[in-house]
């Protein structure tokens, strides 16, 4: 079916909304971005904006969904810049570009991984658990091609405390992947100290030591680089 000028003005509707809401979030917090005030800087009533969405949750799943999306094309785009056949350079400039937007973008990356938004299941929401998904497809699908070209040691199924074998496995086939559940526990600690880094630095957890936590995140990315099977490069200065 043809898309009418009615499709065309709601849609448009929708954009200023998101755009609007995160303007507020930006500019005053995650607090400031409710449907009276994004109403009141579009110029429509509080109740119109239900036209677009049912409730506040809704909003904010959709806003975090379009961030998940946002950052993912941004990863991709970096990753274009490199060589294919340069995993080294690919994984480097994936965690790089993923500090610089965060970095870049403090309040929209404190929606995505800071605290849990009250009311706000993102895992129930088809749209933003495809929007999430595909972000973490991007991690993914570099560690398969790592793990395809060049494996390295990992634990065996034994070696693994039971809890945490049952929850690699589940995650495993949540992914659809092909691994074996040392490999999975590798991708998830390499997730867990690059993300963590990261956030402990955009939410100002570093102040207390640093105030240029970037050679500590060089150093981190240089001790996980041979984990991996890579060659650690400095960034270009």
């Amino acid at each position: 079916m043809a898309e009418t000028r009615r499709d065309r003005l709601r849609a448009a509707t929708v954009e200023e909304i998101i755009r609007t809401a995160r303007r507020l979030l930006v500019e005053q917090g995650q607090d400031a971005v409710t449907l009276r005030a994004i109403a009141r800087e579009m110029g429509m009533t509080a109740p119109a904006l239900y036209r677009y969405f049912d409730s506040h949750q809704e909003l904010l799943t959709r806003l975090v969904g379009d961030l998940f999306n946002e950052l993912t094309d941004v990863l991709g785009e970096a990753l274009c810049t490199v060589s294919p056949d340069d995993l080294a350079g690919k994984f480097l400039v994936v965690a790089r570009e993923f500090r610089r937007w965060a970095l870049a973008h403090e309040r929209e990356y404190a929606l995505l991984f800071g605290n849990p938004v009250p009311g706000l299941d993102i895992d129930r929401d088809d749209f933003v658990a495809e929007c999430g998904r595909r972000f973490g497809r991007v991690f993914m699908t570099l560690f398969l091609e790592l793990w395809s070209k060049s494996p390295f040691p990992v634990r065996s199924d034994e070696e693994i405390d039971p809890s945490l074998r049952r929850q690699l496995a589940r995650y495993r086939d949540a992914m659809s992947v092909s691994l074996p559940l040392g490999a999975i526990l590798v991708f998830i600690q390499c997730w867990v100290r690059l993300q963590g880094s990261v956030s402990l630095e955009v939410l100002g957890h570093l102040g207390f030591a640093l105030d240029d936590p970037a050679p500590l995140f060089e150093l981190m990315l240089a001790d996980l680089a041979p984990q991996l099977g890579l060659r650690y490069s400095p960034p270009e200065r």
